[in-house]
């Protein structure tokens, strides 16, 4: 149980913060990202607190066995960067500047009765299952 509240806890801050922030609004997000028109700075602050955010916290973690909670911590070891993690880096930046979503983002925005997070969490859903089909078929290295 506490595990279950302790992770609806997160996810609705979480939620709350993308609201907040204005990073569930596409245009806002598409006015980030337009450099060469009507540049909005305004997202790089939120950017930049929850990278602040996050390196403490992987500060933390890196000298614990364990969470607060019990569970074993596993952080990423991969230190490499791979074709694979660089297209799907540009996949997934081509598609955020197209759309204005990025998936946290999009599932906030759908709860939140926005019709364009409906398309976009459909072709997102679309693209996970295509993805874990090809995935599926590939040959192990």
């Amino acid at each position: 149980m506490i595990l279950w509240l302790s992770a609806f806890s997160a996810g609705l801050i979480f939620g709350l913060g993308l609201l907040l922030s204005g990073l569930a609004n596409p245009a806002k997000v598409l006015g980030f990202l337009d450099l060469a028109g009507a540049w909005d700075p305004s997202l790089a602050l939120v950017m930049v607190g929850a990278i602040a955010v996050g390196a403490l916290a992987f500060a933390l973690a890196k000298n614990r066995p364990r969470t607060a909670l019990g569970a074993t911590i596993e952080l990423p070891k991969a230190v490499h960067l791979d074709k694979r993690l660089v297209l799907g880096s540009l996949t997934f930046g081509l598609g955020w500047g197209l759309a204005g979503f990025c998936p946290g983002p999009a599932l906030v925005a759908l709860g939140a009765g926005e019709a364009k997070a409906a398309v976009f969490v459909l072709a997102m859903a679309a693209g996970m299952w295509i993805f874990q089909l090809l995935e599926s078929r590939r040959k192990p290295a």
